[in-house]
């Protein structure tokens, strides 16, 4: 799979914004153009771009399907793509505007034997959004912490197939205090499944971090508010953790 650097654009009421920790109060908007922003992201060389609908996230359905699937279908990159996806409906009309991969969340507690389903039908275009509060993931776009352990939810997720997980450890998320490479790491050995870590990144150094375990399956990053305060040059950073010729 190799390591990618994935730019973030979390979407609410049509404008791309970023949110503390999750938390609906504490947004900064970013941009009134989601799709302006995905091709500036394009012009610096993203090869992937991470899509969260923060709408439908909270609604439990997807509410920006229209900006999304524009992106997706006009500029070139691959998209994945989260938030208030609960249903199988929801899956194929996201990969027929060319999605690239849809992120199941929430129902991976709440609907365990759905999103197996759901992986053995599409395979690699199914990644599963793991996002923990103190080793235990959070549903329901972050509002409630359930009782089930992140590692114990990958490993069933890994024994279903599942082709990456998404993990975000929420208390780094939005708080530029540098992700939590220990934590992905054990996830990534315990699954044997590609892991792309998400939350913390501030800097270049937080992404060769990461990239340097590689090997062990962490296999990218997701980065939104460093790039958007301009801590972290997105064309820089894409060329320095492309692979050596």
């Amino acid at each position: 799979m190799g390591f990618s650097i994935l730019p973030a654009i979390d979407i609410r009421a049509g404008q791309c914004v970023r949110l503390v920790q999750g938390d609906f109060n504490q947004e900064t908007v970013y941009g009134h153009s989601p799709y302006k922003v995905a091709e500036s992201f394009i012009a610096q060389g993203a090869e992937w771009i991470h899509i969260v609908d923060l709408d439908g996230a909270k609604e439990g359905q997807p509410l920006n399907h229209d900006v999304i699937s524009r992106i997706a279908s006009n500029l070139g990159a691959r998209i994945e793509v989260g938030g208030g996806i609960r249903n199988e409906e929801a899956i194929e009309t996201y990969l027929e505007a060319g999605v690239s991969r849809v992120i199941l969340g929430s129902a991976a507690v709440s609907r365990p034997e759905f999103v197996k389903e759901m992986i053995k039908k599409y395979g690699s275009k199914i990644a599963v959004g793991l996002d923990a509060r103190d080793g235990r993931v959070a549903v329901e776009g972050w509002l409630e912490t359930s009782d089930v352990k992140a590692i114990d939810l990958g490993k069933e997720l890994a024994d279903a197939g599942v082709g990456a997980l998404i993990f975000t450890d929420i208390s780094r998320d939005g708080m530029l205090s540098g992700p939590n490479v220990e934590s992905i790491r054990e996830l990534a050995s315990a699954t044997g499944v590609p892991v792309i870590a998400s939350g913390g990144v501030s800097q270049l150094e937080d992404l060769i971090a990461l990239k340097a375990h590689e090997s062990e399956g962490i296999a990218g990053a997701i980065v939104g508010k460093a790039i958007y305060d301009g801590r972290l040059n997105l064309l820089e950073a894409i060329k320095a953790v492309k692979p050596s010729c």
